[in-house]
């Protein structure tokens, strides 16, 4: 049912509405700037907000997979917390970048983490989902028989 699954949902759709605002502040960039379509050079500000923009479009599948991949074989909970800091950090990468080249580390590195995180997660619950299926060894209910 799709309520099993609404974290993730809501996640991903917060995280589109962020990809459709990157684009909408690409597009007054360039009227600010009148670059007008193909370019993608021109002033320094624009080159920087185009950047940041395309840059958060090459992360945005991996993003999806890592995150719906966490979120199904370990734990939709935790893979929606990531996710939701994984949006608040491609914020901060965005506007970052586009006050300084440097501006945008802090938040590069908190979403690279985050990313690197949700496929340990993910990972994790695939490892432990093939054990239970084709060797009958649950490392969850393993854990759930300790605590």
């Amino acid at each position: 049912m799709a309520g099993d699954f609404s974290l993730l949902a809501a996640v991903s759709l917060l995280s589109a509405l962020q990809q459709c605002y990157f684009a909408r502040m690409v597009g007054k960039s360039r009227m600010k700037h009148k670059v007008i379509p193909p370019a993608v050079t021109g002033a320094p500000e624009f080159d920087r907000i185009f950047r940041a923009q395309q840059n958060c479009v090459e992360f945005y599948p991996i993003f999806l997979t890592v995150l719906w991949t966490a979120g199904w074989f370990f734990n939709q909970e935790s893979a929606s917390f990531l996710g939701a800091l994984y949006v608040f950090a491609r914020y901060k990468y965005f506007h970052g970048y586009v006050q300084s080249v440097t501006g945008r580390l802090t938040g590069f590195y908190l979403s690279v983490t985050i990313l690197m995180c949700l496929a340990a997660l993910g990972a994790a619950g695939i490892v432990n989902s093939f054990l239970d299926e084709y060797l009958d060894f649950s490392i969850t209910k393993k854990l759930h028989k300790l605590f």
